[in-house]
């Protein structure tokens, strides 16, 4: 099963392993170096991997969420990003940027931008600017992209009620209105790219009371779905790891029924080490697509 083509919107990739973003922290100023390039090229070359997602790139500096984290804020940042999917591509592959706001998540930020104290302007301005770096992806080379809203980042911040206290149309009070900024995001990209392949990473739970909930992450992904080609799962507050399932496939306990429920391909990370981990997983319907993740960072050989 490993190696069947599956379609993601007017794609078609030829393995169902997914290089999931992972920060390298290789870069200076956000700018692209040899040394990034030559790091996708490497893993690329895989030939478990149908796809990589680059690892989240920041959509403006007050969404920074780490030094040394590449950029897709300016149009100045094409030419780099263009070396990486150039690089990809003459392996043969496929490859996707993530894009990302940290919010309130970041430690180089002096006034982090607070969810709870958004203005309508502010909020607008965050939609405009995650339509802007859509389009850079796409001006890039990138195949596709990736709206980042998992692992306690911005928009995540809005879906967890842990975090979202607001109480307006953008509140926790509903499910609807927790994703209602993920929603115009993606209408705003749609807009303007047309059919070009589009993905969320969703934090579909946060594992911790009062916090999403596994039910919610199955009825965001419903609302969600029509407008995208891909949904990935993974965690929400609590990051990318979880000791609720300890097994390969930490995320499948909410991945498996969002993939009963939508029509898209639904992509899950978390723990996996081997192919027949993958095998696994893609047997029991956990998901369509399978990140491999710190393996490939560590070993751009991977199973080979």
């Amino acid at each position: 099963m490993v190696k069947d083509n599956i379609k993601v919107g007017n794609l078609e990739i030829k393995s169902r392993v997914v290089m999931p973003p992972m920060c390298t922290s290789k870069v200076n100023n956000g700018e692209v170096n040899e040394n990034l390039v030559n790091y996708y090229r490497e893993r690329a070359h895989n030939r478990f991997v149908g796809m990589i997602i680059t690892e989240h790139s920041y959509i403006s500096l007050d969404g920074l969420a780490s030094t040394n984290q590449v950029s897709i804020s300016k149009d100045e940042d094409i030419e780099g990003l263009s070396k990486i999917t150039q690089a990809i591509h003459e392996e043969g592959k496929l490859v996707f940027a993530q894009i990302n706001h940290a919010g309130n998540k970041t430690n180089v930020v002096d006034r982090p931008l607070d969810v709870n104290t958004m203005s309508k302007e502010d909020i607008n301005h965050i939609k405009e600017l995650f339509i802007q770096a859509a389009i850079r992806a796409k001006k890039s080379g990138y195949d596709g992209v990736e709206v980042h809203s998992a692992h306690g980042y911005l928009l995540n911040q809005f879906y967890s009620p842990l975090i979202n206290k607001r109480d307006d149309e953008y509140s926790a009070s509903t499910i609807e209105n927790r994703v209602r900024l993920h929603k115009e995001i993606l209408e705003g990209i749609r807009k303007e790219l047309g059919d070009y392949p589009l993905s969320l990473r969703l934090g579909g739970c946060d594992y911790q009371e009062g916090g999403s909930t596994i039910d919610d992450g199955v009825k965001a992904s419903e609302l969600l779905a029509p407008y995208l080609d891909m949904i990935n799962i993974s965690g929400g507050i609590n990051n990318y790891t979880t000791h609720v399932l300890q097994q390969p496939g930490w995320f499948s306990d909410v991945s498996h029924l969002v993939k009963e429920k939508v029509n898209i391909p639904v992509m899950m990370t978390g723990g996996v080490k081997t192919i027949n981990d993958v095998e696994r997983l893609l047997e029991n319907k956990d998901a369509d697509l399978i990140g491999v993740g710190r393996q490939l960072l560590v070993n751009p050989k991977w199973e080979e």
